[in-house]
């Protein structure tokens, strides 16, 4: 195979200066996670690819790299989803409109959307692992006459902890589309399936020959998924995964993200299973 991804370097001249944006919006998806609207102070347009990252600046705080999860088709607004887990991210979600906020990037390699065109699409989110995936999944919707099946596989602790449910649910009304969502322990309104994510692999509608697999969420998910995939005949080099590490400097000079020979910020944050399998279940690297 001959899929490649590769680091998108930022326009800007010094990537290490970060650049202002006004908070829009602050919208809760869930009990701590939360996705902003950013606008940029100077009204030039913003451009992305699906599966890059920013890293935002709460001034007086700290910086920390977010995933982008808006759409790459609408260059005035960026969206970043993001879990209230440390000091960082709580100044970040505890933002009001108006509302300041350094933004570096966009940085890494991301999702090989373009070169997937004509193949079956496998796309597989655990958690908040759905928000990376998301520019991805609606660019495939947006022109999914250039690709085969697409299958949507999400899993979350509980039903209270699924996100962009609003979404999901208009995503399983197209017809052209298999989405299939499960929880790992359900409450007594809950009506849909039961297990974890990996087990939804089992339940195919697309062609292991030359399927192309998309995954996101912790560790532990990702490589019980990408076991599971290999069994289903999907090659190592047709699975890609997300590794979002703590960055620093995100442009590989301080080597902080290192993971094992490579760096998060400038090798992925998306990786060809095939390049990394060696070190993948390594701990702590």
């Amino acid at each position: 195979m001959t899929y490649q991804t590769k680091m998108v370097v930022p326009e800007q001249t010094d990537p290490m200066v970060p650049r202002l944006f006004r908070v829009c919006e602050v919208k809760p998806e869930l009990s701590d996670t939360f996705t902003l609207a950013l606008e940029p102070l100077d009204g030039a347009p913003t451009s992305f690819l699906p599966g890059q990252i920013n890293m935002l600046y709460a001034f007086g705080v700290g910086e920390i790299p977010i995933s982008i999860s808006s759409n790459t088709d609408d260059p005035g607004v960026l969206h970043h989803t993001i879990r209230a887990v440390g000091k960082v991210s709580a100044a970040l979600v505890a933002m009001q409109p108006g509302d300041l906020v350094g933004v570096r990037g966009p940085f890494g390699a991301p999702w090989p959307v373009a070169e997937a065109h004509g193949h079956d699409i496998l796309i597989i989110g655990g958690g908040v692992g759905l928000a990376p995936l998301r520019p991805a999944i609606n660019q495939i919707v947006a022109d999914r006459h250039r690709f085969g099946n697409v299958v949507l596989l999400y899993g979350a602790r509980t039903p209270e902890d699924i996100l962009f449910s609003d979404e999901l649910r208009e995503l399983r009304g197209h017809f052209d589309l298999s989405v299939r969502v499960t929880v790992d322990r359900a409450t007594s309104k809950w009506r849909g399936r039961v297990g974890v994510v990996t087990q939804l692999i089992k339940g195919g509608g697309f062609d292991r020959h030359q399927a192309i697999a998309f995954v996101c969420g912790p560790e532990v998910m990702m490589r019980y998924a990408v076991q599971m995939l290999r069994e289903q005949g999907i090659s190592y080099d047709r699975i890609y995964v997300s590794m979002e590490r703590n960055m620093k400097c995100a442009v590989g000079l301080c080597g902080h993200c290192q993971f094992g020979s490579k760096f998060v910020c400038r090798d992925g944050p998306v990786f060809r299973f095939d390049r990394i399998q060696d070190i993948f279940a390594v701990r702590e690297i």
